[in-house]
């Protein structure tokens, strides 16, 4: 019984430590006089989303509320995509001090997630002036997915050439590595790390060692996942990103008929800090390098035909059947049933032989 005890306490001890880590810690409320719950001296009160239950239990002569949720954390803590729905959905928004992962779900989708990643560069530039962003890749995934283009950097996201630093690393390995020791350094604003598919070396003790350092580094680190499975990874929070339709460009006129608009990107949660699923269509302003939520259904713009508009005449112009030009082709006395010879070859029998 006493080894059981002990065993016990130490399975207690385990997943109390387990739980400040994952910040699922329960936390301890009393109610004072007045009636409204207040923080024990020494805790703070944390938020809770909508959705997370309170339990109150008898606790002696005062009512003492449990609360099980999210470990507290400072406001600035957070990058806040602008997106109050995407970021009270996300605990406040992407942790600034974390490893964060960026899926696209297929190869085609590299252009996509390389441009909601630089997107997310040029917010945290902001905070970060004077500081690079170093982009980690392998031979293979560069030479699958190419460079962003410099003059694009600056023109929609506001990116210097000379921000944004590349490492092309021979192997997987020796990216790796080069992102380790990136993440640890307070020298860059990010640390981006592209990858395809789900290789082997990229297992949870891999991302737990990234999600480390940026945590002492107090730096965020965006891992990239090109056509992968989503795996188990130390990553708090996980975007599968894909292209959305672009919606008409806006003029004073009204929304110019033909005409691609703003970039557009289909965001959905796979994995948060409060678990809360949701999809949202996010545009990137370029003006304003800022992003804007759009809520309407917008309609993929199609190229006209190289020939021309489209050859569809309006409802009620095209007939099943030509009508019939002379009473001679149907004979009165033979009523609908055409003569022999006026009937198509093709149901005439089939000779055998």
């Amino acid at each position: 019984m006493a080894m059981s005890a002990v065993a016990r306490d130490t399975v207690f001890a385990l997943r109390r430590q387990i739980a400040k880590i994952e910040g699922t810690l329960p936390e301890r409320l009393e109610a004072p006089a007045g009636g409204t719950p207040s923080a024990i001296p020494g805790k703070v009160r944390s938020g809770f989303p909508s959705g997370i239950a309170e339990k109150q239990i008898a606790d002696g002569p005062d009512v003492t509320i449990v609360r099980r949720g999210l470990a507290v954390a400072s406001p600035d803590a957070f990058l806040h995509t602008g997106i109050e729905r995407l970021d009270t959905a996300l605990g406040g928004g992407l942790p600034k001090a974390a490893l964060s992962e960026i899926h696209g779900l297929e190869t085609r989708d590299a252009g996509t997630v390389a441009g909601f990643a630089l997107s997310l560069a040029s917010l945290i530039l902001k905070q970060k002036q004077g500081l690079p962003v170093l982009w980690i890749g392998t031979a293979e995934i560069f030479r699958e997915a190419g460079f962003p283009y410099a003059s694009g950097l600056h023109a929609l996201f506001g990116i210097e050439p000379e921000q944004l630093l590349f490492s092309e690393a021979p192997k997987l390995l020796d990216a790796l590595w080069i992102a380790e020791e990136a993440a640890r350094m307070t020298a860059f604003a990010a640390v981006i790390l592209e990858i395809r598919g789900s290789p082997r070396l990229l297992d949870l003790t891999a991302t737990r060692r990234l999600h480390a350092r940026a945590q002492a580094a107090g730096r965020p680190v965006l891992l990239l996942r090109q056509a992968g499975e989503a795996e188990p990874t130390a990553a708090p929070v996980r975007l599968i990103v894909s292209a959305a339709p672009a919606a008409s460009r806006k003029t004073l006129a009204g929304p110019l008929a033909g005409s691609i608009g703003r970039p557009a990107f289909t965001v959905d949660i796979g994995k948060s800090r409060t678990a809360l699923p949701g999809q949202f269509t996010l545009e990137w302003n370029p003006d304003e390098h800022a992003f804007a939520e759009r809520t309407e259904n917008s309609v993929a713009v199609v190229p006209v035909p190289l020939r021309g508009a489209d050859p569809a005449a309006a409802s009620g112009a095209v007939l099943a059947f030509p009508p019939v030009a002379s009473p001679a082709v149907i004979s009165p006395t033979t009523g609908d049933q055409p003569s022999r010879q006026q009937r198509p070859a093709h149901r005439s029998p089939r000779r055998a032989g």
